[in-house]
């Protein structure tokens, strides 16, 4: 069992199956005992499984992550052109999505890969000290240019605040920072350790707000249609519920049917 397709490639090990909504898998003895419910819940996969968390090497919800995220920069190209010289990348998982918004890509950001993911550090100062040492400016390759910044998403803003400041500090002309998901607006209830809905930007300003916060010269989100149009999954199986308030709720007196409802 993993949580990620990545990890049996290490081992040699051969991909049978994602594990079912409502199912539990029992490993005892030498075969795995299967307990599904009586009636099949629906699919509520978390999309930002294929813009963020999961591994570009990896196979998530029977779709190559590496090349959705390629397709979310496309999308957002087309969404969202700007007028700039390079499109830089913020590193690891924005190099796709930058890779997909331009042809050319150059290697504006280094990234320490002994550093973890700083959005969800407990306090301001551990994640301002991450993000510098994360992170750290390519100045011959940024110096002068008008950049197009591409990243995943933004979740209280400072992250993308400080790594603005390190490019305009490098003698970046101008940053056009754009996102390859929709504005993330409430916190996750299903497991993943995002912050409170008071710690998320987006959910309390306006684009034109973060984008004056951030310092950025211009800022454009993906929309909501163009990222679920880069799955071949059929959007109703997702869950949106961080960038469009929608959970997914299972309603008692429908039985396994699934509605949405919007957090109260």
């Amino acid at each position: 069992m993993a949580s990620e397709t990545c990890a049996f490639d290490l081992i040699e090990a051969r991909m049978f199956r994602e594990v079912g909504p409502g199912e539990l898998v029992e490993l005892a003895g030498e075969e795995p005992r299967v307990l599904r419910p009586p009636a099949r819940g629906p699919y509520a996969h978390c999309v930002f499984e294929h813009v963020y968390f999961a591994r570009p090497d990896s196979r998530v919800f029977g779709e190559d992550v590496g090349p959705v995220r390629e397709q979310l920069g496309e999308r957002l190209a087309r969404e969202h052109p700007a007028d700039a010289d390079i499109v830089v990348a913020v590193p690891d998982s924005g190099v796709p999505a930058a890779l997909g918004y331009a042809r050319e890509f150059v290697l504006g950001l280094v990234r320490n890969h002994y550093v973890g993911r700083t959005f969800i550090e407990p306090r301001q100062a551990i994640r301002h000290f991450g993000v510098k040492v994360k992170l750290n400016p390519v100045r011959a390759a940024v110096a002068g240019k008008r950049v197009v910044l591409v990243d995943d998403s933004i979740v209280r803003g400072t992250t993308s605040r400080k790594i603005v400041m390190m490019l305009k500090a490098a003698g970046t002309r101008e940053v056009h920072l754009r996102i390859s998901s929709p504005p993330t607006i409430g916190p996750c209830f299903y497991g993943i350790d995002t912050p409170q809905r008071r710690e998320l930007i987006a959910s309390s300003q306006s684009v034109e707000e973060i984008r004056a916060f951030v310092g950025a010269d211009s800022l454009c989100y993906l929309s909501e249609d163009g990222m679920l149009s880069c799955l071949a999954t059929p959007a109703a199986n997702f869950c949106t519920a961080c960038f469009s308030g929608r959970y997914r709720v299972l309603d008692e007196e429908e039985g396994a049917g699934a509605v949405t409802k919007e957090e109260r």
